[in-house]
């Protein structure tokens, strides 16, 4: 089985070789065609090799990722952009780095899986090269680089410790004796990957400077590249660290609830969308602390996690993706199934009754609910929901605002978006039936479906109450100028960093002009 899934990932890297040397416009259409062999593979079952495996937590993993790049790669084709084979290509890169990080099965392959996806990323966020583009694409380039070196030294101290297979690195990392440093590098450089608060700020940038689609998979996939691998190398189950559970599990919650703020003061739907998957990480990174401090959880947390994942993944991935498909096929026959079909993830994300949403979050809840931290974390777990729900509301109202619906007829661009919204939904309750325990599942009582309504409602009246307001020209005046730039913290930073290196550049400049007057008036005399 293993030559087959090396096969398989050979077909969308053969692909992309061809989209970025040598295009036609049906060797485009037909690249979501090339990630069929990679989703066949995995429905075929378990693999275990000595580079390459399919376990418990790649199978689910790769079959959303798949799903999802094969969406925006029908999405990306039907666009009227000169560089659409280009993109194209770069985005089944990205899809094989992504996968071979799913897939590993040492630490070395890992993180080649890791360098290529920071590649692909920072070539799709450079592509449209506009200015903004460009910076966008820098700083996202001095994290990610930054990320991967920090993961280098960290995979350089498993492997002295005899963790190079990735199924013996958690035991060797809580034997090791630099292994609190070790946990230290693993949660700094998947913390950036994972868009972790503090270390979020490219994520909403990126996500406003690229393509729908392109966005899409950076808030779909390419952050969960860093749940992954916390997954992979932290020594969950196996050592008791309360320390760093307690600093994970404070850090989320901050950036859980911390991105309300710059989220809803922004005048563009997608640094909304942004700021809802950094909040959402923050969700996930709550799940890690909570089993790096308390191993008698961590299986269930580990499994919750994956569930929580590709839900999440499905669903903001199908949702950022709504806003092109709004715009492509809103005004047309397709309208009713576009509106359907945004709603349903709209719901999922906030974790409606009988959504994707709803089962992801209730088994967080429980596997989570004995966590011996000073703060009961599921008291405040519902409020994630809240948070999520007045994002969405914000990214609705500026979409409502400056978004014109298309009257495209229904294609295959459309269709696999819709694939996209329904299946997630499925597949996660699928997921959640299969691994889970009966009482980790939500039931389809009253008091289960009161307990992930009322967030949601609560959203929506604080939401409705802040519109009626300023309809009614009772709010204050700043609140209707005050805007905080897409990735808040980074974005302050870059800008000074920005304002220094122009500064020197005169200074430079000037000098040179200075030089150079005064060589020319000594050679005149």
């Amino acid at each position: 089985m293993t030559w087959l899934l090396l096969v398989a990932l050979a077909v969308p890297a053969v692909v992309a070789a061809a989209l970025l040397t040598r295009a036609t416009d049906g060797l485009v259409r037909a690249a979501p065609l090339a990630l069929a062999p990679v989703v066949v593979v995995d429905l075929l079952g378990p693999v275990r090799g000595v580079a390459l495996q399919l376990d418990l937590v790649g199978r689910p993993l790769l079959l959303f990722v798949g799903v999802l790049y094969a969406a925006a790669l029908a999405l990306t084709a039907r666009s009227a952009d000169a560089r659409t084979a280009s993109r194209s290509g770069l985005l089944l890169v990205a899809f094989v780095g992504t996968a071979t990080v799913l897939v590993a099965a040492d630490a070395v392959t890992f993180l080649a899986g890791c360098v290529a996806t920071t590649v692909a990323a920072h070539r799709l966020i450079l592509h449209p090269r506009t200015p903004r583009a460009r910076r966008a694409a820098r700083l996202y380039l001095v994290l990610a680089v930054a990320s991967d070196v920090v993961l280098a030294v960290a995979v350089v101290l498993v492997v002295a410790a005899g963790g190079l297979r990735l199924a013996d690195t958690p035991p060797a990392v809580a034997a090791a004796p630099t292994g609190g440093v070790i946990v230290g590098l693993l949660l700094l450089g998947f913390g950036i990957k994972a868009a972790t608060f503090p270390l979020h700020g490219w994520l909403p940038i990126d996500e406003a400077a690229a393509s729908v689609p392109v966005g899409a998979v950076l808030s779909g996939t390419v952050v969960k590249v860093g749940l992954v691998g916390w997954l992979r190398f932290l020594p969950l189950g196996h050592e008791a660290l309360p320390g760093w559970g307690t600093v994970l599990v404070v850090v989320a919650l901050v950036g859980a609830f911390g991105v309300l703020v710059p989220g809803v003061l922004t005048d563009d739907p997608e640094v909304s969308l942004a700021y809802s998957t950094v909040g959402q990480m923050g969700f996930l990174a709550l799940v890690v602390g909570v089993a790096l401090g308390a191993p008698d959880l961590a299986e269930a947390c580990l499994l919750t996690a994956v569930v929580y994942a590709v839900h999440h993944g499905m669903a903001k991935g199908g949702l950022i993706m709504a806003v092109e498909v709004w715009e492509r096929y809103g005004a047309g026959r397709a309208r009713a199934v576009v509106a359907g079909g945004a709603l349903v993830l709209a719901l999922a994300i906030t974790g409606a009754p009988l959504g994707s949403g709803a089962v992801a979050k209730y088994a967080a809840k429980r596997a989570v609910g004995e966590a011996p931290f000073l703060v009961d974390v599921t008291a405040v777990l519902p409020f994630v929901a809240t948070v999520s729900t007045l994002l969405l509301v914000r990214a609705f109202v500026l979409l409502r605002a400056s978004g014109h619906p298309g009257p495209a007829a229904p294609d295959a661009g459309l269709w696999s978006w819709a694939v996209l919204a329904v299946g997630g939904t499925i597949g996660t309750w699928a997921l959640a039936w299969l691994w889970l325990s009966p009482e980790k599942v939500p039931g389809l009582d009253a008091v289960t479906a009161w307990g992930a309504a009322w967030p949601i409602l609560l959203g929506l009246a604080v939401a409705g109450a802040v519109l009626g307001a300023a309809r009614a020209g009772v709010l204050p005046a700043w609140t209707r100028t005050l805007r905080i730039p897409a990735g808040d913290l980074l974005d302050a930073v870059a800008s000074r960093v920005d304002r220094r290196a122009e500064r020197s550049a005169e200074r430079a400049a000037d000098a040179r002009t200075r030089r150079d007057g005064g060589t020319i008036g000594r050679s005149t005399r």
